[in-house]
């Protein structure tokens, strides 16, 4: 596996822990009301879905089978080319729901590129 892999793999991994921490104890009113901690989140999901394009199929389908990759790297594309038509309750409910199944695929696959059999 590649470094570039493994860095992609920790952008992803780093910008669901920013995503926690920047909401951890935040209602989705409290975050479509404050513009600098909306921002910060949808920068943060930019942030992996780019590192997400970057991430081997092989690896995808080894261990992230639940996680529909396609929909990630496509939320970049929304967020940088129509953000002005991003829907904020779409983007809370990835949080609420979608990060978990994510969060794991990702530990799975560093863990499977830090001890290769």
């Amino acid at each position: 596996m590649t470094r570039r892999t493994i860095y992609r793999l920790a952008d992803i991994r780093d910008s669901i822990a920013n995503i926690r921490r920047l909401l951890d104890g935040k209602t989705f009113e409290q975050m479509y009301a404050d513009p600098d901690i909306r921002a910060a989140f949808e920068r943060y999901l930019e942030i992996a879905s780019e590192a997400s394009r970057h991430i081997p199929d092989d690896l995808k389908s080894s261990h992230g089978q639940g996680v529909p990759w396609r929909n990630v790297a496509d939320l970049g594309n929304v967020l940088r080319h129509t953000y002005h038509k991003s829907d904020a309750r779409s983007l809370w409910d990835i949080y609420t729901t979608e990060l978990d199944s994510l969060d794991h695929a990702v530990t799975a696959m560093m863990t499977a590129v830090s001890d290769p059999e």
